[in-house]
């Protein structure tokens, strides 16, 4: 059997610049105030280090990921890989991506990889509800950055 990956993305623009984006996404212990669709992220974000993912994938269907940090650059990109149940059946490799837009404007960019033996079975189904809740993350993000003096927003 071909193991093709399955990929999806979502994307945003924020109106503030990378800093104030980079310094929300990556303030895990604030998560659960305002992320509907990461609620606990704990450890620190470090290259080969492990950190511990709580997620609710729009639909109702609840996941504990422990992925590896492939990389990080500071305001530019974090990556990790993650695998459910074990490697090399259904693993999906994470890359947020925070691209300048001029005017103080920041695109993020939320993706994600699936490959393993499962993905032609699992894929669509774990991807189309992963699209939206990265899509549900992006929007609270936005509100988050742009609006920081509103109250905080529990996730959905």
């Amino acid at each position: 059997m071909k193991n093709n990956p399955y990929r999806i993305n979502a994307e945003i623009v924020i109106e503030r610049p990378v800093d104030k984006v980079w310094e929300v996404l990556t303030d895990f212990s604030k998560y659960p105030a305002w992320n509907p669709f990461i609620r606990t992220a704990k450890g620190k974000l470090q290259k080969n280090g492990k950190i511990f993912i709580f997620l609710t994938i729009p639909g109702g269907l609840v996941m504990l990921l422990r992925p590896r940090i492939l990389e990080v650059k500071e305001c530019d990109e974090i990556r990790w890989i993650g695998s459910f149940p074990v490697q090399g059946l259904f693993d999906g490799e994470h890359v947020f991506r925070l691209l300048p837009e001029g005017g103080d404007k920041t695109r993020l960019v939320q993706q994600e990889e699936f490959r393993g033996m499962l993905v032609p079975y699992l894929g669509k189904i774990i991807g189309r509800g992963a699209e939206r809740g990265f899509e549900a993350m992006n929007e609270a993000l936005k509100i988050r950055v742009e609006y920081p003096d509103h109250s905080s927003r529990k996730g959905r």
